[in-house]
């Protein structure tokens, strides 16, 4: 388990944390988001809007399920934590860390949610989502890192010292 994988809701900060991270440990840095949107060759939000929701949580559990990678922190996408096989995957080749944002937060930072390509189901506001996947980050987590108030550094540096110590165990 030499590898990190970040979970969390959208605009949590993954993939930014993430390249710190990989760049302050020596590790490579993969972002899941890019990797189906090479294998796809279009935009995440044109594959909900084409396909749907249902296809694109295959097609993301396909890919991160499907991931193989040393020394590497993988950003995933908020709705990787619908993907059972993809997240068993990942705890089994990497340490689960969920980056933590209050709601208020997150719908501070988050924008058009059509636009990120944010699975959502009909009827369901920002608020249930949130409430859906929280308790399923936090099943699939080995490590939770509450970003609070902190910055970037803040985050980075939270996340390394809960990486270290659970490596210890």
């Amino acid at each position: 388990m030499d590898n990190i994988t970040l979970i969390g809701m959208p605009g949590s900060g993954k993939s930014t944390v993430g390249v710190v991270l990989a760049k302050i440990m020596g590790y490579k840095f993969l972002d899941s988001d890019l990797l189906i949107q090479e294998r796809e060759q279009r935009k995440l939000c044109d594959i909900i809007e084409e396909e749907g929701q249902e296809a694109f949580l295959k097609i993301e559990d396909e890919v991160n399920a499907g991931i193989e990678a040393k020394q590497t922190v993988i950003a995933t996408g908020g709705s990787a934590c619908y993907c059972e096989s993809a997240m068993q995957h990942l705890r089994e080749i990497s340490t689960v860390v969920y980056i933590k944002l209050s709601f208020e937060e997150v719908e501070k930072r988050l924008g058009d949610l059509t636009k990120r390509g944010v699975v959502l189901k009909e009827g369901y506001t920002l608020k249930d989502l949130y409430e859906e996947r929280c308790p399923l980050y936090e099943k699939y987590a080995h490590i939770i890192v509450d970003e609070g108030h902190l910055d970037l550094k803040g985050v980075v540096e939270k996340a390394k010292i809960a990486i270290e110590n659970h490596k210890k165990l």
